[in-house]
């Protein structure tokens, strides 16, 4: 698969005077060229959507709904195509890819939905007080701004979505930046809006270089910034526009918990499926991907036997193949990285139980038992498939150990107990707790963000919808109420 993609700027295709490649981690190939906008058609961009804003705004619900909807049935129709382009430019497997654009289509589908009932005005009266007699106020959303979206590599379509569908379902215009590794998914979805009647200026996608991106977050015509990516750029993004708006989702190292009443076998068989394979989705490079588990005493010896089993079960090749359970990082280097944490760690003390080893940008599944507290893979976000399980004895320790971190993204507690479920909610740190499952599971409808160093703010469609706007009150005077 080889294609050429001009960017797309203010609604309309555009070629710069600049091209790069995009290459396939697995095999090397080229898998695209990609026109990079010069300055001043960023500039253009930038002068389009801000123009554009309060046509935008006014913009009926039915229209912003209908370019949605058009866009989530496009991507039905194209799924394997796209599926194909994701595989080849992330080196994710294809399986993951298909789900990748099932839940993209998602995202588009439910923006339509909260297009249509956004904003409808909230009523509340104010004749509470004798000074409020025959006075109603009504509060409604209107849009703080121009959005700028950055979005990354390892969700390469579904994050796009996650920036731009919520932006035109609140008629707020959208400049999206993808990651430069992986910037054709994201062209695929300018394909798809440009089939709309969305007015111009309402969306671009600009593929510039990250050295390009402080001008942008400095411009003062785009006062929202919607970021997700590591934590060291998230916030010296925030740090260096305070006045702005941010929302930052920067990942984390997701805790599995492991209770002592989940303990039949066929309980433990699920629980090292559910590890295993999600800590290696992706090659280990999802926010909420399964980096340490957490067992009780009481279960550790039966669990992590299976765990290793389930792990070294995996099928690690080539991405294009459907039966690939983990294909590679995204690059090399990232590879590397990984390779140099895990030697670290085996160098402190820790066990190696599987995995351990590189070749280009692979990396296999890898297992650590005995890992020091203060070395790097536990203290950061692995993002790769890489996985490191402790012993503790009780609930307690157990939850103590999951808030043992700097990040609180999502947690998962494997338990049959509905009281340790509502303890674990109130204990855990994080931003969602998943109850019989690993921390992985995300629906893109629900609100998703983190606690402490794992971001500001929330994602998700309405939620995304109502940080890009701010309330506003009309009072109304003189009333027979």
């Amino acid at each position: 698969m080889t294609s050429t993609h001009a960017f797309w700027l203010a609604g309309r295709q555009a070629n710069g005077e600049d091209t790069f490649d995009v290459t396939s981690p697995w095999d090397g190939r080229l898998v695209g060229k990609v026109s990079v906008p010069t300055d001043a058609q960023v500039e253009e961009a930038v002068a389009a959507a801000y123009a554009v804003r309060d046509e935008f705004a006014a913009t009926p619900a039915h229209v912003r709904a209908a370019a949605l909807d058009h866009v989530s049935r496009r991507l039905v129709e194209r799924t394997e195509e796209i599926a194909q382009l994701i595989s080849a430019e992330n080196g994710k497997p294809i399986k993951w890819a298909r789900g990748e654009v099932g839940r993209a289509v998602s995202v588009f589908r439910f923006a339509a939905e909260e297009a249509r009932r956004f904003n409808g005005g909230e009523a509340q009266r104010l004749d509470t007080d004798a000074g409020g007699q025959g006075r109603l106020a009504l509060t409604r959303r209107f849009p703080k701004g121009v959005v700028l979206g950055i979005a990354p590599f390892n969700f390469p379509l579904n994050l796009c979505a996650h920036k731009i569908a919520p932006a035109i379902a609140a008629g707020v215009p959208i400049i999206l930046k993808p990651a430069p590794a992986t910037p054709l998914s994201g062209l695929i979805i300018g394909d798809l809006l440009a089939e709309t009647e969305l007015p111009t200026g309402a969306w671009s996608i600009l593929p510039v270089a990250n050295d390009h991106m402080p001008a942008l977050v400095q411009d003062e015509r785009l006062p929202v910034i919607s970021f997700t990516g590591s934590e060291k750029v998230g916030y010296a993004i925030m740090d260096s526009v305070p006045r702005k708006h941010c929302t930052l989702e920067l990942g984390g190292n997701g805790a599995a918990v492991v209770l002592g009443d989940y303990s039949s076998d066929a309980d433990l068989d699920w629980a090292a499926t559910r590890i295993a394979t999600f800590s290696n989705y992706q090659g280990g490079q999802s926010c909420i991907s399964v980096q340490r588990v957490i067992a009780d005493a009481s279960v550790y010896d039966r669990l992590l036997p299976r765990i290793v089993a389930a792990v070294e079960a995996q099928v690690t090749g080539d991405p294009s193949d459907a039966k690939t359970d983990v294909g590679p990082l995204v690059s090399e280097a990232a590879a590397q990285r990984v390779e140099s944490w895990v030697q670290e760690a085996v160098d402190a003390g820790a066990t190696l139980l599987t995995g351990g080893k590189r070749d280009g940008a692979s990396y296999a599944p890898t297992v650590l038992t005995d890992v020091p507290a203060d070395v790097t893979i536990s203290c950061e976000e692995v993002f790769g498939p890489v996985l490191t399980v402790t012993k503790v004895d009780g609930e307690a320790a157990a939850f103590a150990a999951a808030n043992d971190s700097k990040y609180g993204l999502q947690a998962g507690v494997f338990t049959h107990d509905v009281q340790v479920a509502f303890r674990a909610h109130r204990a855990l740190e994080v931003g969602g707790v998943v109850i019989g499952d690993v921390p992985s599971y995300r629906a893109d409808q629900m609100p998703y963000g983190g606690a402490k160093q794992s971001g500001v703010g929330r994602e998700g469609v309405k939620f995304a919808m109502d940080d890009y706007t701010y309330e506003r009150v009309l009072v109304l005077t003189g009333l027979a109420l």
